[in-house]
């Protein structure tokens, strides 16, 4: 009856194991979805950039050139 105690204690750490790495497995599914939402508006975010500084470019282009560069 000595090993009776011995095995409840060790299927008690085998659940907790099983549920907490149940746990970690969600959280990182979880973890997954933030980082290829937080991707997703980061590319989106770039390709506004370079639209912005094309249009910025463009309308530097636009400029009358009032300065002489040789004055």
């Amino acid at each position: 009856m000595a090993t009776m105690p011995s095995m409840d204690l060790m299927l008690e750490r085998v659940e907790a194991l099983l549920s907490r790495h149940e746990a970690l497995q969600r959280a990182h599914a979880q973890l997954q979805e933030q980082v290829t939402t937080l991707t997703q508006e980061r590319d989106s975010l770039q390709s506004r950039l370079t639209a912005a500084r094309a249009r910025v470019d463009a309308l530097i282009e636009r400029l009358p050139k009032t300065f002489d560069q040789d004055e």
